[in-house]
């Protein structure tokens, strides 16, 4: 290994460390070590074990991906594979998804990778992507540009400001924890998207469908005979050993009232 090889995974651990906003003492602890030989595994002058890569690693919180990347700045093989979803080894997680989905219904369900692309949903999203354009859904759609593009379901959301708000602070936290540039450059894009303006008369204090709830912002899609209030949970799988698993992520929707259930229900029996 040359001190090139040792100096870029030390400049990639300190990246990491500084992202994490933990001290060398803080990391060294951590990962049981001195700070001394963290000292010098970050400037470059002693090279990381293949184990002690992998239990900064893991101190840190880095995602498999990165940490194969860590693995091959020093110079070691990868230890997480990274398999297609249509694997044949894949087989039970396509199952798993697919149960999930389904048994979700009425109510909407999508399954995202790390950049927010789906990968699959259920019937039900149909309904929350009815009128959006075919460029939006082709060559693979995007949650963040599904829902803040101009032509996408923003221009139907009765409190888009706070949704955009909401989303795209989401998004920059993922940048800031990851230092992703494809997720750095998906929130430039949608950044720039027009800002969406709102009725004057809609205001949180005189909108009876704005009153304070459990959520603080619900998704509020207008549709023929009234308005969807939805709230989301994310579901991530457990211990991933695979560097596509753990990018994995499906957004389950649910209904605020029994107006957005009912509507729901009526979807699902007309597919």
């Amino acid at each position: 290994m040359t001190v090139d090889q040792s100096a870029r995974v030390g400049v990639l651990l300190r990246e990491w460390r500084l992202r994490r906003r933990h001290s060398q003492l803080d990391l060294a602890l951590r990962a049981d070590t001195s700070t001394r030989h963290l000292s010098c595994v970050e400037t470059g002058r002693a090279r990381p074990s293949r184990a002690m890569v992998l239990r900064l690693a893991e101190a840190l919180d880095v995602p498999l991906r990165e940490r194969n990347a860590l693995l091959l700045a020093a110079d070691y093989a990868p230890a997480y594979q990274e398999s297609g979803l249509d694997d044949a080894g894949m087989a039970q997680i396509r199952a798993a998804l697919d149960m999930m989905l389904t048994a979700h219904e009425p109510y909407p369900a999508v399954v995202v990778d790390r950049w927010w692309n789906v990968v699959t949903g259920n019937g039900a999203m149909s309904l929350l992507l009815a009128g959006v354009p075919p460029q939006l859904l082709t060559p693979r759609p995007n949650v963040y540009r599904l829902t803040l593009h101009p032509d996408g379901l923003i221009g139907r959301l009765a409190n888009a400001t706070e949704v955009r708000a909401l989303v795209l602070e989401r998004l920059l936290r993922q940048v800031r924890t990851t230092g992703d540039e494809q997720l750095r450059a998906l929130y430039e894009e949608v950044c720039r998207y027009p800002v969406p303006t709102e009725p004057e008369t809609v205001r949180a204090g005189d909108d009876p469908a704005a009153r304070p709830g459990p959520i603080q912002v619900p998704l509020r899609i207008r549709v023929p005979g009234g308005e969807l209030s939805l709230f989301s949970t994310m579901a991530t799988f457990g211990a991933p050993a695979d560097v596509t698993l753990s990018e994995l992520a499906i957004e389950l929707f649910y209904p605020l009232d029994e107006f957005t259930a009912e509507a729901l229900r009526a979807a699902a029996a007309g597919r």
